[in-house]
């Protein structure tokens, strides 16, 4: 007769592990974004906000579309198990900042529409992205 062990609870140590994951990811694609829209302006490539013309704003969708997808990956490289599973819940946690950030400021003059409502919708896409080139590193190394 053999007898099972009782069921052990979900470590809080992992729960804290993707918890700091996802915020660390979150904070490295902002600090990039911000950081990089500070440089652009200081160096005059980008205008005082609500004076950018569509090609800028075009430019800066760009920088941060690249710099979501790199913290994404750095959300599912931290992740301490389902590394997707983490990447899109920054991907979600992404869309609702977004969105929250284009209700805000729909009517405050700050530049034409399309630009909150592009960064609503790439933020799911960008955390697949960056989920997916975690998964298939970690695949390569298997």
């Amino acid at each position: 007769m053999s007898v099972n062990p009782p069921p052990q609870p979900p470590a809080p140590l992992k729960i804290g592990r993707s918890i700091v994951a996802v915020l660390a990811g979150m904070f490295a694609g902002a600090i990039l974004s911000l950081s990089t829209d500070q440089l652009m302006r200081a160096a005059g490539l980008l205008p005082a906000l609500g004076k950018q013309t569509d090609a800028q704003l075009l430019f800066a969708v760009t920088y941060r579309t690249i710099y979501t997808v790199l913290g994404s990956y750095i959300v599912a490289r931290l992740a301490p198990h389902r590394p997707m599973q983490h990447a899109l819940v920054s991907g979600a946690l992404g869309l609702v900042l977004s969105a929250l950030g284009a209700s805000a400021t729909w009517d405050s003059g700050l530049g034409p529409h399309w630009y909150p409502l592009a960064l609503v919708a790439l933020a799911m896409p960008c955390a697949w992205l960056g989920g997916t080139l975690r998964t298939a590193q970690l695949s390569q190394s298997n």
